[in-house]
């Protein structure tokens, strides 16, 4: 496979990861809502970067190898990390649904469609 044709594949999914965050929204799962989140901008993320020729590296924050013009793309992507194995598994002092409110949940969406937004214009649609 081509790497436009993987870094619009890449896209095509994190948009459709989108309908999961928005599920996952209105049944107030707040904490999936954030884990769901940060996928999506990981994904729309190494799309762009395999878009401009970077293979990106196979971690879940790839901020390090963004240009510093992406600040907003990057601090997404730094934001979401954090939280991405709390939200996911939480800890013995702490349950994952208990903890991460409407708010989080919103916001972290919120990072979600900026970064697909953002990013999409900048990866090329394949060829049938």
């Amino acid at each position: 496979m081509r790497s436009h044709e993987l870094s619009a594949d890449y896209v095509r999914r994190a948009k459709a990861r989108l309908a999961a965050v928005d599920a996952l929204f209105v049944e107030q799962s707040w904490a999936d809502v954030v884990r769901e989140s940060q996928e999506v901008v990981e994904l729309a993320l190494k799309g762009l970067l395999r878009a401009v020729g970077i293979e990106p590296p196979r971690i879940h924050d790839v901020s390090d190898v963004l240009m510093a013009d992406l600040d907003m793309l990057a601090a997404g992507s730094r934001t979401l990390r954090r939280d991405r194995e709390l939200a996911f598994y939480g800890a013995e002092d702490l349950t994952p649904s208990g903890f991460y409110t409407q708010e989080d949940a919103v916001s972290a969406r919120d990072i979600a469609r900026k970064t697909v937004a953002t990013v999409e214009p900048h990866v090329p649609t394949p060829c049938p």
